[in-house]
């Protein structure tokens, strides 16, 4: 069996995180394997026997990284490792868990096989998102960040709607007077995007979507655009208003501000057990119904 180099990382304050990570980390040792801890990870104290590497070491180093956690775990990590191609397994600790689909009690059963490269892979897409501030009479970028889920410009608790200028590759599309405006990847679609009424788009899509937050006109609805596009959201009034990455990274912006978002240039890899099944995943965090009614209709 070729032994590996495997990253830990999982929220280090979630109750019962250290037991499982310390469970995972053993049983992977035990098989040959060499464990490695993510820093912010490491803080926990059961783990002080494993080493303790930054994520450019574990860029460098690791063959796959396995995340314990909730989805907000996984986008952390993700966006930390998506420079360096590293795969990653996600074990769920939290509620929803669509990147995190295995469950704990299934974790033991199913990473022997994955660490012998028993898996289906999946490429998931990211955002490079940048914020243009006119200052002296020239543009300059002020703040850049990646999001894996989505961009999100939108007014504060206590001020009104905000309006944004949204164009396309250069194009205008439209003025939108709003709450905010939400930019999606496909991943990002069953998450904020997705209780704004915006659509689920398969991960293996190669598109955006555009979800108004509560739109002045009901008029303007969410649209999928291809990924290859350019999108800039220019403020145009309003007060308070931020853009926010991921909700775990933000800026406040300016009348004037230009929020230009792309796709990025690399993208995450996801691991999953044999078998795995997207739209399972949806019927079982949706509360989809998988049985047609037993209600004949005539």
């Amino acid at each position: 069996m070729r032994k590996l180099t495997i990253a830990l990382a999982g929220k280090y304050q979630a109750e019962g995180i250290a037991q499982h990570l310390l469970e995972i980390a053993n049983f992977a040792s035990r098989l040959g394997h060499r464990v490695v801890i993510e820093p912010e990870t490491a803080k926990i104290a059961e783990l002080a026997n494993y080493t303790s590497l930054t994520a450019e070491q574990i860029g460098k180093e690791a063959n796959l990284a396995v995340v314990v956690g909730g989805d907000g775990t996984m986008l952390g990590i993700a966006r930390q490792l998506a420079p360096y191609n590293v795969p990653l397994i996600g074990i769920n600790q939290g509620r929803l868990g669509f990147m995190t689909d295995i469950p704990l009690h299934d974790m033991l059963k199913v990473l022997p096989a994955m660490f012998t490269g028993e898996y289906e892979t999946e490429e998931r897409s990211l955002l490079q998102a940048s914020i243009q501030r006119s200052i002296r009479g020239r543009d300059e970028s002020i703040f850049s960040a990646l999001a894996f889920n989505d961009v999100v410009v939108s007014r504060g608790g206590m001020s009104g709607m905000v309006e944004l200028s949204v164009s396309v590759d250069g194009r205008f599309m439209y003025n939108q007077r709003s709450d905010g405006l939400i930019v999606s990847t496909p991943t990002g679609s069953t998450a904020y995007a997705l209780s704004a009424n915006g659509p689920i788009l398969h991960p293996c899509l190669a598109g955006l979507v555009l979800v108004p937050i509560a739109p002045h006109s009901l008029s303007n609805r969410p649209i999928a655009i291809p990924d290859r596009c350019k999108i800039e959201i220019s403020i145009i009034a309003g007060r308070d208003i931020s853009a926010n990455f991921d909700m775990q990274s933000f800026t406040t912006l300016q009348l004037g501000d230009r929020v230009v978002i792309e796709r990025a240039p690399m993208t995450v890899r996801f691991l999953h057990p044999v078998g795995y099944s997207y739209f399972a995943t949806l019927r079982q965090k949706l509360h989809w119904n998988e049985n047609p009614s037993s209600t004949s209709v005539h």
